[in-house]
């Protein structure tokens, strides 16, 4: 396991079951990963404080959650130079959409990759930090193509069970 190489927040520890998609992924590519509960409503000192001190760290990109208002990964984004991935939360007043373009909608020079609501985009957050790193890191590359070929492998096995099916 690489050292912690990304920064998962949270503004919830309800966030949590939708993250541990995340943490596991980054752990199945081999990349260690700190995590963190910090709102930027509620500690917004807290989180300022702690993303400014993540390149001392060896942190080279942060995956931020959060539901409702979302404005997580945007003031991460304002108070670094290190690429910040948003996973919006689903919620039951608008099932997430409030997130989705809470994170989405960017002001220029201030971006947030933003990824699928819940679920699935906190995996593909994972799978798109390890693509970045994997930039720099033959080895993850190598893990990111494996990866792929599986999925490929995956879907075209389908094509054999289908012919029994019909």
């Amino acid at each position: 396991m690489r050292k912690n190489l990304v920064s998962v927040i949270m503004g919830s520890d309800s966030d949590l079951p939708v993250l541990k998609g995340t943490i596991e992924t980054l752990k199945n590519f081999g990349v260690g990963c700190e995590v963190k509960v910090l709102s930027t409503h509620r500690t917004p000192d807290d989180v300022i404080k702690y993303i400014k001190g993540t390149p001392k760290k060896g942190i080279k990109l942060i995956i931020a959650a959060a539901g409702g208002a979302a404005h997580l990964g945007g003031v991460i984004a304002s108070h670094t130079i290190l690429p910040v991935i948003g996973i919006p939360i689903e919620t039951e007043s608008l099932e997430g959409l409030d997130s989705l373009l809470s994170t989405v909608q960017m002001p220029v020079g201030i971006p947030v990759a933003t990824m699928a609501i819940g679920k699935a985009g906190a995996k593909n957050a994972a799978i798109f930090a390890v693509q970045i790193l994997a930039i720099e890191d033959k080895t993850l590359a190598k893990k990111i193509v494996s990866f792929r070929g599986k999925l490929r492998e995956s879907v075209l096995s389908k094509n054999k069970n289908l012919k029994t099916k019909i």
